[in-house]
């Protein structure tokens, strides 16, 4: 057999191997995108029960699985102690009013208030005596913003970090959340509550369709190959 035939029987070997690893890495790819998307689902009908229920008393901490969960807690503000975090809103740029809330058994819970803009950011309201607070448990969110660190030096805060504003304010016994409080009964009174923004992209079943029509021009390229090598 000269190495041109030799070469001509090897052809269909190689490109057979490569096409079945390039079909079952894109099918695999495609199935595990569909795992995904059922997961998402799930995430998001048990967010949805949690925004919609009765809410429990604020947790001594939190996990993953409380995250969104509608809590209530009552204690007095400590708003000496409040901190403004950079946020964007619906409503333009502006501040996150973090202020503690000491309840009744002495424990700290930070609360994001609501949002406050620019030009107020000192003229907001400040309830004394004990309140009650409803909204969302929300994780803390350590570290900083998009590419901008929190700098507890300068006052600077790009993000909600519980423990580094805890330690910044020398607050003790601080839950490891915070509360997204619920919009007051006047829309428009600064701090803006109820602007918490639940979004969860699922894109999962256009990147498992994806996949599965890569694979699909894989296998349909790979018939073509394979015919045209057969001719004389």
């Amino acid at each position: 057999m000269t190495s041109h035939s030799q070469g001509r029987a090897g052809f269909p070997v190689g490109l057979t191997l490569i096409a079945v690893l390039l079909f079952a890495g894109l099918c695999a790819l495609g199935v595990w995108q569909v795992e995904r998307l059922a997961w998402k689902r799930d995430l998001i009908a048990r967010v949805d029960a949690r925004i919609h229920a009765t809410p429990v008393a604020a947790p001594a901490s939190a996990t993953n699985a409380d995250e969104y969960r509608r809590v209530r807690a009552t204690g007095t503000f400590l708003h000496d102690r409040a901190t403004l975090v950079q946020a964007s809103t619906v409503r333009g740029p502006g501040f996150w009013v973090l202020t503690p809330l000491r309840r009744p058994d002495g424990s700290i819970l930070l609360v994001n208030r609501g949002f406050v803009p620019h030009d107020a950011r000192t003229r907001y309201a400040r309830p004394a005596g004990p309140v009650r607070i409803t909204g969302l448990l929300r994780l803390t969110e350590p570290g900083g913003g998009f590419l901008r660190s929190n700098d507890p030096a300068a006052d600077r805060w790009y993000s909600r970090d519980v423990a580094a504003i805890s330690a910044a304010r020398a607050l003790p016994a601080t839950a490891d959340y915070f509360i997204d409080a619920d919009a007051g009964t006047q829309p428009d009174a600064l701090p803006i509550g109820g602007l918490t923004v639940i979004r969860f992209p699922n894109n999962h079943l256009v990147y498992a369709l994806t996949w599965f029509s890569l694979a699909a021009m894989v296998a349909g390229a790979y018939i073509l190959l394979m015919r045209q090598s057969r001719r004389p």
